[in-house]
């Protein structure tokens, strides 16, 4: 049993497969912290203010693919680690692209009454990157999130006049550098 806290953010559509997914990990994390989505716009908001440790996705959405909500997430932060829980990857060669595109593995819902013995391994990693990196990582995930919620703040600012949009856009920028000076000293 994985004793660690997991902050998991489940994209998925069907209801079912929901509460068979949380209830297959709920098997191997004793402190799962859950999200659940079916959505890209959803999922881009619990990113920033949930800050997933791995993401789990369907392939087929309704308003999207499982390859746009991987895309966004890379975007977001490419060190979360992304996985597949989806029937539809039964095409080898489309598995095999999932894994190039930056997906951690995949799994397929017909295997979904053995989904635990089959996420544990993947799960695991999942732990020991974290663990590796525990005091950091929390520091990060904390300034993702102040940042991304200023982000937010400045967009929804309604600037009337070109000094404030001016000013918002210098926020922006000094922000940016920041964070790559950060990334920088890593």
């Amino acid at each position: 049993m994985i004793s660690k806290k997991l902050n998991i953010l489940l994209v998925e559509d069907n209801q079912s497969d929901v509460f068979l997914i949380k209830r297959q990990i709920k098997k191997i994390v004793s402190v799962p912290e859950i999200e659940v989505t079916d959505n890209l716009e959803d999922c881009k908001d619990l990113l920033i203010n949930f800050a997933p440790d791995v993401v789990l996705s369907d392939y087929n959405l309704p308003n999207c693919t499982g390859l746009d909500i991987m895309e966004a997430v890379k975007e977001y932060d490419s060190t979360i680690e992304f996985i597949f829980i989806t029937g539809t990857i039964d095409d080898e060669e489309l598995a095999a692209n999932t894994i190039l595109n930056g997906a951690s593995g995949y799994i397929l819902k017909k295997h979904i009454n053995n989904l635990a013995e089959k996420l544990k391994p993947l799960l695991k990693k999942v732990v020991i990157n974290m663990v590796s990196k525990d005091e950091l990582r929390e520091r990060i995930r904390n300034n993702k999130i102040t940042v991304n919620q200023i982000y937010s703040y400045l967009d929804k600012i309604n600037s009337d006049n070109a000094e404030q949009r001016d000013n918002i856009k210098n926020i922006k920028q000094a922000i940016n550098q920041f964070n790559l000076d950060d990334k920088n000293a890593k």
